[in-house]
């Protein structure tokens, strides 16, 4: 019986869910996206690629000419690496629909000539 009446109950209501991927929300507040450099910021320090968990930051060199390569596959969008960098080069954006089968092209190559490519 109890079961009949919270289904009688619930059909007159407005889902409490989206059609995603036909609707979609705004990101929430504070979501923590794919990381991105500023190369014009950053020192390379190297902190970004020593704290990350998973290993998911790689740079190569140091000082200014330094090339970081973020191996998106890997991250776990902790936000460590933007939590550490003592200028603020990185930041998370609202980007979460990152998935994809093929690896090589979830490898972003950051360096001073261009700002990304894949």
């Amino acid at each position: 019986m109890a079961f009949a009446k919270e289904a009688l109950r619930n059909i007159f209501r407005k889902p409490s869910t989206v059609q995603y991927p036909f609707e979609r929300r705004e990101p929430a507040e504070g979501l923590r996206g794919k990381p991105v450099w500023n190369m014009d910021k950053c020192i390379g320090c190297g902190i970004c690629s020593m704290v990350c968990p998973v290993k998911a930051v790689e740079m190569i060199g140091k000082g200014k000419e330094a090339i970081i390569k973020h191996y998106l596959y890997r991250c776990i969008y902790c936000a460590q690496c933007a939590e550490s960098c003592p200028v603020k080069a990185i930041t998370m954006t609202t980007e979460f629909e990152l998935s994809g089968s093929d690896k090589s092209a979830m490898i972003y190559v950051y360096n001073r000539e261009k700002k990304s490519e894949k």
